[in-house]
């Protein structure tokens, strides 16, 4: 049986504060639909049927040593507001060392302002320095670089990138 966590909780830290009425959790099998919802506020996420939802959530879950996806829960309504996650690379420079590259951050739109997506990005380092990380990395517009200084991190170099599918922007 495939757990319903994608990891556990125990996994999350306490240290880092989110304030009420929300709360850090794994990526749940039933966040199906609401899920897809969040994430479509930040780019096209396609026609996902619930079998292949079910299929990677069940995929992450037996490689979340590699990979974990966290969600912001409003815990009086149960509605997710905001979603990151942090991918893990093995590399052979820095003794063997891995590197965290934080993914894919959002926040709902009806929440935003409200210092979650700090909070998210906090939670998504701590993650990464318990997975033993010596760093994370994440990439994002011109736009954006404000906020994820305020974040903690620093303008490091450039990402290019070459497309091989090119989806709608949302």
């Amino acid at each position: 049986m495939v757990s319903e966590m994608q990891f556990p909780m125990t996994d999350i830290s306490l240290q880092v504060e989110i304030p009420s009425p929300y709360r850090f959790r794994p990526l749940m099998k039933s966040d199906y639909q609401p899920f897809l919802k969040l994430l479509s506020q930040l780019t096209s996420v396609g026609n996902i049927s619930e079998s292949q939802f079910d299929n990677q959530f069940d995929w992450l879950v037996n490689h979340n040593d590699t990979q974990r996806t966290l969600v912001i829960e409003n815990t009086e309504n149960n509605q997710l507001v905001g979603s990151g996650s942090i991918i893990v690379e093995r590399k052979f420079i820095h003794e063997c060392g891995m590197v965290g590259h934080i993914e894919d951050i959002v926040i709902c739109e009806s929440t935003r302002g409200k210092k979650l997506g700090k909070c998210l990005i906090d939670q998504l380092a701590h993650i990464g320095e318990t997975m033993g990380c010596y760093k994370v990395l994440l990439s994002c517009a011109e736009k954006n670089v404000g906020f994820y200084e305020k974040c903690g991190l620093t303008r490091k170099e450039v990402t290019m990138a070459r497309y091989f599918i090119v989806y709608p922007s949302s």
